[in-house]
């Protein structure tokens, strides 16, 4: 019988935390794996039916060699539309979002998103107007991640940054003109992590939302790199510190 499947660590607690009502069963590795354990419990917790099944037969269900061990049944259609103010209810400490003030490029897009699965960004938000969105070029690039990480579009970027805030999560804001490296801030707790468009970086009115500002030390010729490159390197300067 086919079933229609999320995989991956990442995407299947995201989930089960937020469209539980779409989750129908959970099937997985039978492991002492940590990670998978959590997810184990919360699928319980959630009275979510567990079943164990071989690597082999977690393949053939995912479709995939990547379901990392965790594969859930999922009723059909689109299962990544999660609002911001639903994923702001359950802010945690290791909490990290990636904030892309006008990236106009869909291969950047893509690129970001694949390197935000990576280092487990609970969401990606992006403005609505000036900014790409979700096209199948995205989803090329972005190799699978365009299915486990939330894309949320907003309106209005700046009041949406507000809202970060009062849930208790700091915004760093990337910037050729700030004083500090990002290797001299310190960068715990949850964090949302800004960054600019191709060229022109975050606008005025989107640094002044920033709690602080930090840069990328840059040593030779070029004045800036890619923005999905910077990103990678902000997010996992973020996780080596955490």
């Amino acid at each position: 019988m086919a079933v229609n499947t999320i995989y991956g660590l990442h995407a299947v607690k995201k989930m089960l935390q937020f469209s539980l009502q779409d989750c129908q069963q959970l099937y997985c590795l039978q492991t002492k794996n940590q990670r998978l354990q959590q997810i184990i419990s919360l699928a319980k917790q959630k009275e979510i039916p567990v079943k164990f099944h071989s690597r082999d037969e977690l393949t053939e269900l995912a479709g995939s060699e990547k379901h990392q061990g965790c594969v859930l049944g999922v009723k059909e259609g689109d299962h990544q539309v999660v609002s911001l103010s639903e994923l702001l209810q359950n802010v945690e400490q290791d909490s990290l979002f990636l904030i892309l003030d006008g990236v106009q490029d869909p291969h950047n897009l893509g690129a970001c998103l694949r390197t935000a699965d990576a280092a487990g960004v609970t969401a990606v938000i992006v403005p609505k107007d000036r900014a790409a969105s979700m096209t199948p070029v995205v989803k090329k690039v972005a190799a699978g991640a365009a299915e486990s990480v939330p894309l949320i579009t907003v309106t209005n970027l700046a009041r949406s940054l507000k809202e970060l805030k009062q849930a208790g999560i700091w915004l760093v804001g990337t910037s050729g003109d700030a004083e500090k490296s990002l290797y001299e801030e310190k960068l715990s707790g949850p964090i949302g992590l800004v960054m600019g468009a191709e060229g022109e970086g975050i606008r005025r009115l989107t640094a002044e939302q920033c709690d602080y500002l930090v840069k990328l030390p840059m040593k030779g010729q070029v004045e800036s790199l890619n923005v999905s490159v910077a990103t990678g390197i902000c997010l996992y300067e973020i996780n080596r510190q955490r």
